[in-house]
């Protein structure tokens, strides 16, 4: 077991340090490793087990041009990230490999920070990762290493939230200094929007011993984002930039920055009050010794005096009140006043000719639908976009539209930019769905995004309705998105199914549309296994069209499940032609109504073929039967 490092005369407890001294810190190991024949394909935390004695000799290099303190190779050595590389088991032997080495490179002179970086999974709301766990991956790391180490240093965080667990974590189980850098873009707002201002108050108060920004931008940046955060904090500042912005050549990548340009940034970070310096990617220890010559220079016995610390801006702490349900839409107000709410499903067309849909939608709205239902790229198809569908509908016809909002197509930035505008063109309506894998397409070989699934989803779109971004700040005006999820009752694995059922409530969907409905038994079942005060249930009916119809539904649509026994109905009717069998479908949806409306809130109606004719006519018995006694 590694023996706890105690301070020494050479080597104060850093938060001592620092009250008179500045911290000149290492540089870019992942950029030295590559330098010398990694691939940045490698796993660099192993290389601390098959290269230790390169990760030595750069330490070493780091020590020798001036660096005081130095980061353990372990900056992805965690047990999500290892798991990319199949390396997860091998977690314990890397950071106590790691330790070893940095120890034996700094002895009792140069200080030894463990570096953490973000898990590499997304955390909840918007990924599955809870908190429980995230600081529990955090600790796992941190025990090992915290014996051997006279802090811990976590790097390159693009999420407030993220960073705010790893200092909790942390310090749940330390009292050694801890030092917490976050990412910032050149306007000085991190990856998810948080302004460099909110970054210290938050910080200090979690407890963080040293707050800074690394990596992501290069010294002019990082030094005007320091310049803001001074007046919001009184803790020592730390600045690690890249070494500028990479260029690749030949297949090596270059960063133009040279050391005597990080040394006229050191300058001035120091004289702003700045305390700790270091480097991040492309940094080497030329420019190390380049900043080590500049705090030299400027002389380290210099005190920082203490700030007068100003009010931090608000932040993602403040959420507001949600828009009633019955005031964000129709929709709304039936699922909020217990009206059966009813949705006819017509697809966008494949071209830009509106003209057939539009005339579908007149047919729908005057025979009282609630609104009409938008699928976003069905079966992973090219069609016109459902919001720019949406806006036409509802210009032309009057009608009011559901918008499915599928994750496959858009990375995070898209989908808030696209819910911000569903949410000024008031299409307040939103179904958030996974989306259909690509190689169900016309197109298979594109690219899935899938940023987030749709439990992220809805916690971004909830979060929106709060008043909040999808980094969790505020925004001026909060959106009124009637918020429901798809609910799949013939999913294989039911116990999952409503697991992620629950995960979406929680999340604060208004409702959830199944998928067609035509094992009745089966899906009244799943019912019995859903909270009884759970969300508004609108039951998925489909008028098959022919028995080829549905058996296509049957084998190539996931998520929905045709009886034998129907079959053999649809089959039967074929035989009979064409009118028959169409009649027998619409039969067996009125059928399936019948039987569930006393159990659910309202119905999703298909038209297939986007002829609206059939729907209505189920749409007509919904409508004389009512939705569920009390």
């Amino acid at each position: 077991m590694q023996a706890q490092r105690q301070p020494t005369s050479k080597r104060p407890d850093i938060r001592t340090f620092l009250q008179d001294h500045v911290l000149v810190l290492d540089g870019a190991m992942g950029t030295q490793l590559h330098e010398r024949g990694l691939s940045f394909q490698d796993c660099f935390d192993a290389a601390n087990l098959s290269r230790p004695e390169l990760v030595l000799e750069i330490h070493r290099a780091f020590i020798e041009a001036g660096a005081q303190g130095i980061q353990t190779n372990t900056f992805g050595a965690n047990r999500f990230r290892l798991a990319g590389h199949r390396r997860d088991d091998q977690l314990p032997l890397i950071l106590e490999k790691a330790l070893e080495i940095a120890t034996e490179a700094a002895g009792d002179e140069v200080y030894v920070l463990a570096s953490l970086g973000p898990l590499g999974v997304e955390l909840e709301p918007i990924g599955r990762l809870d908190r429980k766990e995230a600081r529990d991956a955090f600790q796992q790391v941190a025990r090992v290493l915290e014996p051997g180490v006279d802090g811990f240093s976590l790097e390159t965080f693009g999420r407030l939230d993220e960073v705010l667990e790893a200092v909790r974590a942390i310090r749940e189980i330390s009292d050694k200094p801890i030092f917490a850098h976050m990412s910032v873009d050149s306007r000085g707002l991190t990856g998810y929007g948080t302004q460099v201002e909110t970054l210290g108050p938050r910080l200090a108060q979690a407890g963080a011993d040293v707050i800074g920004l690394n990596c992501s931008t290069g010294p002019r940046a990082i030094l005007e984002s320091i310049l803001r955060m001074v007046e919001y904090t009184d803790r020592p500042l730390s600045a690690r930039p890249n070494a500028g912005m990479p260029r690749e050549v030949d297949g090596r990548v270059f960063y133009e920055n040279n050391p005597d340009y990080f040394a006229r940034f050191a300058r001035r970070f120091l004289q702003a009050g700045g305390r700790v310096l270091g480097g991040c990617c492309g940094t080497t220890p030329d420019h190390i010794r380049a900043m080590a010559r500049s705090a030299k220079a400027i002389g380290i016995q210099v005190r920082r005096q203490p700030l007068q610390v100003s009010q931090p801006l608000q932040g993602s702490e403040r959420p507001r009140k949600p828009c009633p349900l019955s005031d964000r839409s129709k929709l709304g107000q039936a699922l909020a006043t217990g009206q059966t709410a009813t949705s006819i499903e017509l697809l966008p067309p494949r071209t830009p000719n509106m003209q057939a849909l539009c005339e579908e939608a007149k047919k729908v709205h005057d025979a009282g639908a609630t609104v009409v239902n938008l699928p976003d790229g069905p079966r992973a198809s090219a069609r016109v976009s459902n919001l720019a569908t949406a806006v036409i509908l509802e210009r032309e016809v009057g009608v009011e539209t559901l918008l499915h909002f599928c994750c496959r197509d858009r990375n995070l930035l898209g989908m808030q930019s696209d819910l911000m505008g569903a949410a000024a063109l008031e299409l307040n309506n939103i179904l958030v769905v996974t989306g259909d894998p690509p190689y169900l397409g016309n197109y298979p070989d594109v690219t899935a995004v899938f940023d987030v699934d749709s439990i992220g989803l809805c916690n971004i779109l909830d979060n929106l309705n709060h008043g909040l971004d999808l980094g969790g700040n505020a925004i001026d005006q909060q959106t009124h998105f009637c918020l429901g999820a798809a609910l799949n009752p013939t999913a294989l694995d039911l116990d999952r199914e409503i697991a992620r059922y629950r995960w979406k409530v929680d999340a604060g969907i208004d409702f959830s549309i199944t998928q067609p409905i035509f094992d009745v038994p089966s899906f009244l079942e799943m019912l019995d296994r859903l909270p009884e005060d759970g969300p508004p249930i609108l039951a998925g009916i489909w008028p098959l069209r022919s028995l080829r119809n549905a058996e296509f539904l049957a084998a190539e649509v996931p998520g929905v499940s045709v009886p034998e026994a129907l079959l053999d109905r649809m089959r039967e009717a074929g035989r009979r032609g064409r009118e028959a069998a169409a009649e027998e479908g619409v039969a067996i949806a009125l059928e399936a109504v019948e039987a569930l409306a006393t159990r659910v809130e309202g119905f999703q109606i298909a038209a297939p073929f986007n002829k609206a004719e059939p729907a209505i006519r189920v749409l007509k018995l919904v409508q004389s039967i009512g939705g569920p006694q009390p």
